[in-house]
């Protein structure tokens, strides 16, 4: 056994001691799929904190001929597999972190020497006596190995990307370090699977790909492994069953990613982390602050300011993804930058739809702690202010309501604002924090010129009424509430009792002013 070849099982039995370990062995039924074909090459990318490290872990775990898959994984979904036993431990595994040779090298050059250092040391250590050529090349003495054991490797590369992330504007490194993974492992027959992880996906120059010969599975379009990127709703439910949490707030507050092959995923770090302490917070943030989302919002890109603004306010944002570079660098537009996110977790993306979307409240707050420290200054006195407008809604103090709406129109105004998705995103704005108590539903209704919000209580506080807030373009807010109380409900309220207030507010486009009402009734039967 040695540091990089075939280095045990040590670092996933610790994953599987863990007081909370969830069973992703799954991931090993097509990693044996590919395993020796034209498909072996798996570029799988993630954002921090979900999960990539185990996983790299448990891979070189189940394929290392030093350790002993029969014993670790016992129990586990893979042993079910009819191929468990034909793959594991029958191969010599390399398991690389490139950050842990990044920080102890210098630049580029440091870190391609020490790592071809390092993995020749434990391959002559380990088979000292083949006739090598050159025992100072690392292509041709791993071909000599196989050549004489008929044994390929499976290389795990993990942190494949932190050149890019750490030189980011370095590309004579950057061409370095691609060119070196290249020349080692494409087209070479020593190589039985590579499984590299890292935050990006694989670098494009140009119209092409360095690395065209790896499958990528990205936050974009995880294909296959979408089962593996975090917690599925099922596994949610089952801890939060387990250690008695509330599954709703879990879900409102770490779920949001969803992709078509499995559904709604988790992330995986903050879930663990809430369900051990029993508290719902912001975990995520505890390992990067808010400055590195703060870098992309506010960069300086036709469009992207309306986009954040929009998604906060809860709507989607269409984007196209195909123009990105797979850097933090390369921007050439707004859907670049907002790609980007998506591969750092601060948006998801639908991709049927093709749209990005903030996905949960711990994201959210995200936003929030990153726009509050920014020149935008309107948008973070709307943000902050929210909360004020939502206790003069419930205090029905209608003139303070008005007047709050029209702090978060200055900000939307150049938004199309006789247009009923723009008054959506005027309210929704002005009601940030009501996500807090409520769950906000929005209609998009037949006629034009208007827009609905219901916001219902969430578990834990039912003792606040639900609220309709209509809003009327160039009528009057009496007209807004009169539609509200001739029982245009939305269905969302079918099977709601209890208090409501109806909040009518019209926009008036010759005065640009907003005019509320508020009016307070109940529903004992539906």
């Amino acid at each position: 056994m040695g540091i990089y070849l075939n280095p045990g099982d040590e670092l996933f039995q610790e994953a599987i001691r863990s007081e909370i370990y969830v069973d992703k062995t799954g991931l090993l039924n097509y990693t044996n799929k590919v395993l020796r074909t034209s498909r072996k090459y798996l570029c799988v990318s993630r954002p921090r904190r979900f999960g990539k490290s185990m996983a790299a872990n448990m891979v070189a775990a189940y394929y290392d001929r030093t350790a002993d898959a029969m014993h670790t994984f016992a129990g586990k979904e893979i042993v079910q597999s009819p191929d468990f036993e034909t793959y594991c431990n029958k191969y010599d595994v390399i398991q690389l972190n490139i950050q842990d040779f990044l920080s102890r090298s210098s630049g580029a050059d440091g870190l391609l020497k020490l790592l071809k250092k390092s993995l020749l040391r434990d391959l002559l250590k380990t088979y000292p006596n083949e006739d090598y050529l050159d025992a100072t090349d690392l292509v041709e003495t791993m071909a000599e190995i196989y050549d004489a054991t008929k044994r390929p490797f499976v290389i795990v590369i993990d942190e494949w990307d932190c050149i890019f992330r750490e030189y980011r504007d370095n590309k004579d490194w950057q061409r370095l370090y691609l060119d070196f993974l290249r020349g080692w492992l494409k087209d070479k027959s020593y190589v039985a699977l590579v499984y590299m992880t890292g935050i990006l996906p694989v670098k494009k120059y140009g119209t092409h790909s360095a690395l065209n010969m790896f499958w990528e599975f990205s936050m974009e379009d995880p294909l296959e492994l979408a089962p593996y990127v975090g917690f599925t709703n099922s596994e949610v439910k089952t801890l939060c069953q387990k250690y008695a949490r509330n599954f709703e707030e879990c879900q409102r507050w770490y779920d949001g990613y969803s992709f078509q092959e499995v559904g709604e995923v988790y992330n995986p770090h903050s879930v663990v982390r809430a369900v051990s302490s029993g508290r719902f917070d912001t975990y995520w943030n505890q390992t990067e602050t808010y400055e590195a989302l703060k870098i992309y919002i506010t960069m300086n890109f036709d469009g992207l300011r309306d986009s954040i603004i929009k998604l906060l306010a809860g709507e989607r944002q269409n984007i196209n993804t195909k123009t990105f570079s797979n850097d933090m660098t390369t921007f050439g537009s707004a859907d670049d930058v907002l790609t980007l996110l998506v591969h750092l977790g601060y948006l998801g993306y639908d991709s049927t739809s093709k749209e990005v979307f903030i996905p949960n409240q711990e994201i959210a707050i995200e936003y929030y702690n990153a726009i509050t420290n920014t020149d935008w200054d309107i948008v973070a006195h709307a943000l902050k202010q929210s909360e004020k407008l939502l206790q003069s809604v419930l205090t029905k103090d209608a003139e303070a309501v008005a007047k709050g709406i029209e702090e978060a129109h200055m900000e939307t105004s150049h938004i199309q604002y006789n247009d009923e998705n723009a008054l959506s995103y005027t309210l929704s704005l002005a009601f940030y924090s009501a996500r807090q108590k409520y769950i906000i539903i929005r209609e998009l209704p037949t006629g034009k010129g208007y827009a609905d919000l219901t916001f219902l209580p969430r578990p834990g506080h039912a003792d606040l009424p639900a609220l309709i807030v209509e809003l009327k373009w160039n009528k009057d807010a009496d007209t807004a509430l009169r539609q509200i109380k001739d029982r245009r409900y939305s269905k969302a309220l079918e099977n709601y009792t209890g208090r409501i207030l109806a909040v009518g507010v019209n926009y008036d486009k010759e005065t640009r002013q907003h005019e509320c009402l508020i009016e307070e009734y109940e529903i004992t039967d539906n």
